[in-house]
């Protein structure tokens, strides 16, 4: 019985694909299948896997004409027999043991509905610092209470790292909403609770490289996760609350709160430090320091806030307030 099915989508990677297919190949757990989804290369891709796929049954190749990443996704699933699906991108590769690390945690928690696990973002050398900060946050969401609880500050797993049960994916499918696909994803999944964990070992290698879809796709635009970030967040922690309080109106506070205020909830506060904008309105809301909340207001908290050192102050002030995070409040980034 084959376990896993790894979705892998193409287009032109010709110059990394042996280096893909082969970290596949000597994978320690050799019961899987992988799903290879060409879309429309003009580059030999498609001749480098059909190579491999008659030399080793485990690869099949759908070909499409170019369609983009969505459809050809979505297409790939069909093919997917396993009860497992692991995401893979065409420039990247796997450790070793990968698949084996990751079913283990499936089999051991069945709550669970998909796990990541830790990368390694290459070339070293040529990574930004925001690069290096993202890299090192997916590192500490250890747990999956922990990653749940940040699922509004950036998209808390590498998709390439993403192994999910075939039948909680089919129910879900990828889509396009004009925003990151892989981000929307999981908070869709996360919408149910925490039913994502990691495995805390790098076992996949995430290349960083100029022509990368989240460099040059205007759907990965800072506006756009700020736009799916704010959809989520009014169907999942603001559901049923017009009403909110915003803790921040930073250049990152300031994107939330127009993104919501199109999705039609308003906050009843703002919560600043800023002594120039405390005792000032905006947009109707008047700005109020931390103590501002002492009377308890019955409205969900958002912290919006750049920096993780200053959402957890904000996270250790609101906790002593006997505010509950997940609950009375969220952070979102």
């Amino acid at each position: 019985m084959v376990r896993v099915s790894i979705l892998l989508p193409v287009f032109n990677d010709a110059a990394t694909l042996e280096t893909t297919l082969s970290s596949l190949q000597r994978q320690s757990m050799p019961d899987w299948e992988c799903v290879v989804v060409d879309d429309g290369s003009s580059d030999e891709s498609a001749e480098i896997v059909s190579s491999r796929a008659g030399k080793d049954a485990r690869i099949q190749l759908l070909r499409r004409p170019h369609a983009g990443l969505i459809p050809a996704l979505n297409a790939g699933l069909e093919a997917c027999r396993a009860p497992l699906v692991a995401r893979m991108d065409g420039d990247d590769w796997m450790h070793r043991d990968r698949l084996a690390r990751q079913c283990e945690a499936l089999d051991a928690d069945p709550a669970l509905e998909a796990v990541g696990c830790f990368v390694r973002i290459f070339p070293r050398q040529t990574l930004t610092d925001g690069r290096r900060a993202y890299e090192r946050w997916l590192h500490s969401l250890g747990d999956p209470e922990r990653l749940w609880r940040e699922r509004f500050i950036e998209c808390p797993v590498a998709h390439p790292t993403l192994m999910i049960r075939r039948e909680c994916l089919a129910a879900l499918r990828y889509r396009d909403r004009g925003w990151p696909e892989d981000y929307d994803l999981l908070l869709r999944l996360l919408r149910s609770g925490p039913v994502v964990g990691n495995v805390t070992t790098r076992l996949l290698g995430w290349r960083d490289r100029p022509e990368r879809l989240s460099r040059t796709d205007p759907r990965y635009a800072l506006d756009r996760f700020t736009a799916c970030r704010a959809w989520h967040l009014h169907r999942d922690f603001l559901a049923d609350h017009p009403t909110y309080i915003l803790w921040g109106h930073g250049r990152t506070g300031r994107a939330l709160r127009k993104a919501l205020s199109e999705l039609g909830h308003r906050p009843e506060r703002i919560v600043e430090v800023h002594p120039r904008r405390i005792g000032n309105t905006i947009h109707g809301a008047p700005v109020v320091p931390p103590d501002g909340l002492a009377d308890r207001p019955p409205y969900p908290i958002v912290v919006s806030v750049a920096g993780s050192t200053p959402r957890g102050e904000i996270r250790a002030s609101l906790t002593a307030m006997g505010f509950q995070e997940g609950l009375d409040f969220v952070c979102a980034a």
